[in-house]
């Protein structure tokens, strides 16, 4: 669990080794599907990568920050750019989008239907936080700690 206030996001970004060992990115449209194509898209990342041990927290984790960047990080014409890299025993994903808001995580009320996006990666992510980007926006990013794959 993170060791900041939980209503604070992180502002730096997680540390890496010198390289990530594997990445891949893809830009996703504005549209209703988008989180439903990242969670796909992280899905068969991870799965190539065997990679697996954390799979639903990873899925979960960025059907959130995607949803936040469409609700509240991007206007109807942009894109939404989803990183994912490997870097010995770290997963991380980011989720880039145009807007200039810093996410906060809410208290909400119990009968509420939304806003609980942020709590939730802050419960399923080992850490979490927003970084600038080159160019207009944010990124917002989360880490897994995973099993180290050797390979021959």
């Amino acid at each position: 669990m993170p060791s900041r206030p939980r209503d604070e996001p992180k502002t730096a970004e997680p540390e890496h080794a010198a390289g990530a060992a594997r990445q891949r990115t893809m830009l996703f449209p504005r549209r209703k599907l988008t989180a439903r194509a990242a969670r796909e898209f992280i899905a068969e990342t991870l799965t190539q990568w065997d990679c697996g041990e954390r799979l639903d927290d990873v899925r979960l984790c960025t059907s959130e920050l995607v949803t936040n960047a469409l609700l509240h990080g991007t206007s109807p014409d942009d894109v939404i750019l989803v990183r994912v890299e490997l870097h010995d025993a770290q997963l991380l994903v980011e989720v880039h989008d145009g807007g200039t808001g810093v996410p906060r995580q809410r208290r909400v009320q119990d009968t509420s239907d939304n806003g609980r996006g942020l709590f939730l990666v802050s419960v399923f992510a080992d850490d979490w936080g927003v970084a600038a980007r080159e160019g207009p926006g944010k990124r917002v990013w989360a880490s897994f700690k995973v099993p180290v794959v050797t390979t021959c």
